[in-house]
């Protein structure tokens, strides 16, 4: 057995203690950057008091951050620590974009040697090594961004050295508008009339009906549940919805599913029901009830509609991997078939659940439904969303509208 040491006063010193030559105290250790420190006292109670400190600053990391010695991993984790009204799924989203793209690499530097061009390097470094979109980008910089203002904030750093850098970023890598196109109406009833009529995706129609009949979002379609169905008064109530994210600590991005409320007051609101919709929901339990599928529970919240044969909610990737199959074999068919004027080519472009909700939107303002009504059904926050898609249907219209206007008015 090792015999321990002693200092001068036949005392036993613990690890990492020494008594100098003058008399006076020392202890050893290593930070948490695999630097070796030490620190000083006259008398051996003094030390083991200064040690207690120094090990309890280190667990709390305050010695690390108040020195300016910790890293930006460092500080990441301290402000997510401080982000406690979060919701689960964009907490979730937080760290795993850190995880992935920062932690590795740029989340090693200290925090005071971080610049402006420092963050501006690593961002375009992101998009010409791994390809990033500039939106992804921006995913990243909401997780860097606020973690430096705490550090500066806190007076470790005067400014946040990633203000402006995404003005300058997008400046550098200007990209064209893209519009989101809805669905002709010839597009909407083939793909619906194939869907039905399929022996493999007919399951799929009351869903896709309910989408393409109320403009749902797709967390806000998968998440509704049985007592959101309003037959007396033909309404939907969306006063929630489920968001499927990364589980924390998961590098393959496994996801779950967690019950959220709408981003904004705008996202609850009651939608009137088309009979079709109503019909479809009918058609839907019929089908449950006949194959007896039970409904998971979900953050306590259970008796959901759009499930699997085993009870799980369908997933917002499954539904768009059953799409692109149904373009594919829709569009198969289509063009074996032999057409005329009277039965035109349809074939369905490559589209996406979101698109479903933008077609609905589409529809009703090509019928001329005011503008704040399709606000309200749609849940927009900013009526601005709301007129871009407005605007643009007027536009693909105004044509249609002259030649109507000269056909059946005599102006001239």
């Amino acid at each position: 057995m090792k015999k321990a040491r002693k200092d001068d006063k036949g005392r036993a010193l613990k690890k990492g203690e020494y008594q100098r030559f003058d008399g006076s105290y020392e202890y050893r250790y290593v930070d948490p950057f695999k630097r070796n420190r030490a620190i000083y006292a006259d008398t051996l109670m003094a030390l083991r008091e200064e040690k207690n400190k120094l090990i309890k600053d280190q667990l709390d990391g305050i010695k690390t951050y108040k020195e300016g010695g910790a890293t930006v991993n460092y500080l990441f984790d301290r402000y997510i620590k401080t982000k406690t009204n979060l919701r689960p799924s964009t907490m979730s989203n937080y760290k795993y974009m850190y995880n992935k793209f920062v932690r590795d690499t740029f989340g090693k530097n200290l925090i005071t040697e971080v610049k402006y061009s420092d963050v501006l390097m690593f961002y375009n470094q992101l998009i010409s090594e791994k390809g990033l979109k500039i939106v992804t980008i921006e995913n990243v910089h909401s997780s860097l961004h606020p973690a430096f203002e705490l550090a500066v904030r806190d007076n470790l750093i005067r400014k946040n050295p990633s203000d402006g850098v995404m003005a300058t970023l997008k400046k550098g890598h200007a990209t064209p508008k893209t519009t989101r196109h809805a669905l002709t109406l010839a597009q909407q009833r083939k793909f619906m009339a194939f869907v039905s009529e399929s022996p493999f995706f007919y399951k799929m129609e009351p869903l896709f009906t309910v989408m393409l009949g109320t403009g749902c979002r797709v967390g806000e379609v998968v998440g509704l549940r049985w007592r959101d169905i309003d037959y007396e008064n033909h309404r939907i109530v969306i006063d929630h919805n489920l968001v499927y994210f990364p589980q924390d600590g998961e590098e393959t991005r496994s996801c779950t599913f967690g019950v959220s409320l709408p981003k904004t007051d705008a996202g609850i609101r009651t939608i009137p029901m088309f009979p079709q919709v109503e019909e479809a929901l009918k058609r839907q339990k019929e089908y449950n009830r006949e194959n007896d599928v039970k409904s998971e529970t979900i953050d306590g919240l259970t008796d959901f509609i759009f499930l699997t044969a085993n009870g799980k909610v369908i997933t917002p990737r499954q539904i768009n991997q059953t799409i692109k199959r149904i373009i594919a074999a829709c569009n198969k068919a289509e063009e074996e078939q032999p057409h005329t004027d009277d039965n035109p080519l349809v074939l369905l472009p490559d589209f996406s659940c979101h698109h479903l909700r933008h077609t609905f939107c589409t529809r009703l303002c090509e019928n001329d439904t005011n503008v704040k009504v399709v606000q309200s059904v749609m849940g927009h926050a900013d009526i601005s969303t709301t007129l871009d898609i407005y605007t643009d249907v007027s536009e693909s219209k105004k044509n249609e509208a002259m030649m109507m206007l000269a056909e059946n008015i005599n102006i001239f």
